[in-house]
C-alpha cells in the first residue's frame, strides 16, 4: 500500500526530476571579476546561505542507533557508532561546494573525519577502483575511488564550527569539494568499494557520471 509520505516523496522527486531536465541549458554565467571568475565554475551563482534540497524525506536519526559500515573491496571492513566515530582522528578544511542547481557556497570550514583516514584503517584491496555511497533515506551516489580519496574529502559531521544538521544531510555525510554536491551524499550509513562502478539515484536519472563542475559534467 502507497503511504501518504510515500506519495509527497515520489511527487517531489518527480518535480526535482522535472527541473533537471528543464535546467539543462539554463547555466548562464554570471558577470564577475576575474578572481571570483577564477573560483566559480562556469554557469554557478553564488549564494550567502545553504541551500536545502533532498529527495523529500529528512530521516529521524537516533545518535545511539546511527552506524557507518565501511565494506566491499577492502582489507579491514568496519562499523562505527557515533562515539566510536567520533573517537577517530578529527580533520578540518575550508572549501567551496557547487551544486548542479547552478548554486555556489563559499569558505565553508568543515569538520569531520578525512577520508585518507578511513582509507588507512580499511585498506582497500587493489581491484578497488569505485565507491558507492548508501543513505539512511534510500539514496546512492558513486564516485571514482581517486575522488573518494582526495585530501580535502571528508565524512564531516561539523560545518562552521556547529554540528551539520539534519536537514543537510546530519549527523554526518560525505563532502567532496570537487564534484558537484550530489555526490557528497547526505545521511551516509554505509560505503562500499568495488571493482566497477555502480551509478546511484541521480546517475540514472540523466545525471552526469562524473558531475566535475569545471568541465560542467551536469547531465549526461
Amino acid at each position: 500500500m502507497v503511504t501518504f509520505i510515500g506519495r509527497i516523496k515520489d511527487k517531489l522527486i518527480a518535480a526535482r526530476e522535472k527541473k533537471a531536465r528543464e535546467n539543462r541549458l539554463l547555466c548562464a554565467t554570471p558577470l564577475l571579476g576575474d578572481n571570483a571568475r577564477n573560483r566559480l565554475p562556469p554557469g554557478q551563482r553564488i549564494v550567502e546561505k545553504w541551500p536545502v534540497l533532498d529527495l523529500g524525506i529528512t530521516p529521524k536519526l537516533d545518535p545511539g542507533e546511527w552506524r557507518l559500515t565501511v565494506d566491499g573491496l577492502v582489507e579491514n571492513p568496519c562499523a562505527w557508532s557515533w562515539p566510536e566515530f567520533g573517537a577517530l582522528r578529527q580533520s578540518s578544511i575550508t572549501a567551496d561546494i557547487h551544486c548542479v542547481t547552478t548554486w555556489s557556497l563559499y569558505d565553508s570550514l568543515w569538520a569531520g573525519v578525512s577520508t585518507k583516514t578511513i582509507l588507512d584503517l580499511v585498506r582497500p584491496k587493489p581491484e578497488a577502483r569505485f565507491v558507492l555511497f548508501r543513505s539512511y533515506d534510500g539514496y546512492t551516489t558513486n564516485v571514482p575511488l581517486s575522488r573518494f580519496a582526495e585530501d580535502d574529502a571528508l565524512i564531516a559531521t561539523a560545518r562552521n564550527g556547529e554540528a551539520i544538521g539534519p536537514e543537510h544531510g546530519g549527523p554526518a555525510r560525505v563532502v567532496i569539494p570537487s564534484l558537484y554536491f550530489w555526490k557528497s551524499a547526505k545521511w551516509v550509513r554505509r560505503i562500499t568499494f568495488a571493482a566497477e562502478d555502480a551509478p546511484g539515484y541521480w546517475e540514472v536519472r540523466g545525471y552526469h557520471n562524473d558531475a566535475d563542475p569545471w568541465q560542467e559534467e551536469r547531465y549526461g
